[in-house]
């Protein structure tokens, strides 16, 4: 099948290069030309432009859009509406807000062009692990492109089956799925990234404990010198809390035990803030999200102006004076 990728960054570039791996023919484009050059050198067909993208492919031609969520997004995706022509399929496969998707959708929609937005996780490991994809749109249209998503996709692997899931949708299983009309497949994949952030604090957390199980305010028979990269490791064998965030920590700590190559300043993609803007707007309580987000802008500051006010408060009631920093 063909596709046109627009955006080889790490993520883009892989997915053509596995899509290329399984026969699929791609005409790529980037705003730096010596991406698209590497990949034509692979098998790729290289364009200079949106509008020589379009003659290269066939009716009814379909390109997936990888690049920053936000203004490139937004213009990427009205160039190609304005060259596209009835019956052509665009997808987004950025961390696009799901609100944008529907606006876009509908706007297309006037011209007889398809869209779909899908929400796709796997990183820089795509290539080789497969990606787990959210699609949101018309059904039709994902049936059509269903040889590019199982493409993609992980497949069955070696996770064990679910038993019970013999009548349902097989494509979960393979590791793609149709969340539901235009919107719903950033949807799930915003709420997903929230969940992220839940998950990546937890681990941050019970290592810092540990971290601190030394400490001299401690007792010291109540004190440990725990060895965090062999607590991470035994975690991945057997333990309820295996995961594959557990698997990138473990390898982070083999590589740096003492994590000196990071200064802990942590941005957010902005779907940690789209996810928590959805619970409020649906009254869900998301403490543990929520919380996590906070943690990420604070991670930003080295110390904040309410941490200052704190301490002119214990100064204020109680003659508490800042400790004097070595």
């Amino acid at each position: 099948m063909q596709l046109a990728m627009i955006g080889l960054g790490r993520m883009g570039a892989n997915i053509v290069r596995r899509l290329m791996r399984d026969g699929h023919s791609c005409v790529v484009f980037d705003a730096n030309p010596k991406a698209a050059d590497t990949l034509a050198g692979e098998g790729a067909t290289a364009v200079k432009s949106l509008a020589e993208l379009k003659q290269r492919l066939q009716p009814p031609r379909a390109a997936w859009v990888m690049v920053p969520a936000g203004e490139i997004t937004e213009t990427t995706v009205k160039e190609l509406g304005d060259l596209f022509e009835k019956g052509d399929i665009i997808i987004d496969g950025g961390n696009s807000f799901w609100k944008d998707d529907i606006r876009r959708a509908k706007k297309l929609k006037e011209k007889g062009v398809h869209y779909l937005d899908v929400g796709t996780s796997g990183g820089i490991w795509g290539l080789d692990r497969g990606y787990c994809m959210m699609i949101g749109g018309d059904t039709a249209i994902v049936q059509h492109l269903d040889p590019i998503f199982r493409t993609l996709a992980p497949g069955l692997g070696d996770i064990p089956r679910t038993e019970g899931r013999e009548k349902r949708d097989p494509r979960p299983e393979l590791g793609y799925l149709h969340a539901g009309p235009n919107g719903a497949g950033h949807f799930v994949k915003m709420v997903h990234n929230g969940i992220e952030y839940g998950l990546m604090q937890a681990y941050a957390e019970g290592f810092d404990i540990m971290h601190h199980a030394n400490s001299t305010e401690l007792p010291p028979e109540h004190r440990f010198d725990l060895n965090l990269p062999d607590i991470a490791e035994v975690w991945r064998r057997g333990s309820v809390i295996s995961s594959w965030l557990l698997d990138l920590t473990s390898s982070a700590f083999a590589a740096d035990e003492k994590l000196d190559s990071f200064a802990g300043h942590v941005e957010d993609s902005g779907e940690g803030r789209w996810t928590v803007l959805a619970a409020v707007e649906s009254a869900v309580p998301a403490d543990v999200l929520t919380t996590a987000l906070y943690t990420r802008f604070r991670s930003r500051e080295s110390e904040s102006f309410a941490e200052k006010l704190l301490s002119a408060m214990r100064k204020g009631f109680g003659g508490h004076h800042e400790a004097k920093l070595e």
